[in-house]
């Protein structure tokens, strides 16, 4: 067994499409990154790396290569589970959690749940997924960010 641990944020901007663990949703605002920004899916990703020893997203998928720019970030943690399974692993379960003020996440958690299932290959009870606002706190309390933290069981 290995345990991971990932963490990610975005600034929030106008503008942006919000993407969160695979689903898009309704906001006037979404994350400033140069991939797709999910932030719930890059954590689950450096979160799934880490527990190989292969490094974070930046290694594989490097921001500075224009062909990340805009990518579908469903399709770098396929990715990413695929070179998972090359190393003997495979996912047991999943626990993250999304920080964020608005919009509200919880009627699309279990849609979140399930789309991040599929792409690891697991059943949607493996996975779970939080929601937590910062009660006005900081730059996630003033609505200014978006940040998510992962963490994953591997077994042989």
């Amino acid at each position: 067994m290995r345990v991971g641990i990932g963490r990610d944020c975005h600034r929030l901007v106008e503008g942006r499409r919000l993407v969160i663990g695979g689903v898009a949703m309704d906001s006037p605002r979404g994350a400033d990154a140069h991939s797709d920004g999910d932030v719930l899916l890059h954590a689950l990703i450096d979160a799934l790396l880490g527990a190989v020893g292969l490094g974070d997203i930046g290694d594989h998928f490097p921001d500075t290569d224009p062909q990340y720019e805009g990518a579908d970030s469903r399709d770098l943690l396929r990715r990413t589970v695929a070179l998972v399974r090359r190393n003997g692993m495979s996912v047991h379960n999943v626990d993250a959690t999304v920080m964020l003020e608005r919009p509200k996440l919880g009627p699309l958690k279990q849609q979140m749940r399930e789309q991040i299932a599929a792409d690891l290959g697991i059943s949607p009870g493996r996975v779970n997924v939080k929601a937590k606002t910062a009660e006005g706190l900081g730059a996630v309390g003033g609505g200014e960010a978006i940040e998510a933290e992962a963490v994953v069981l591997l077994e042989e």
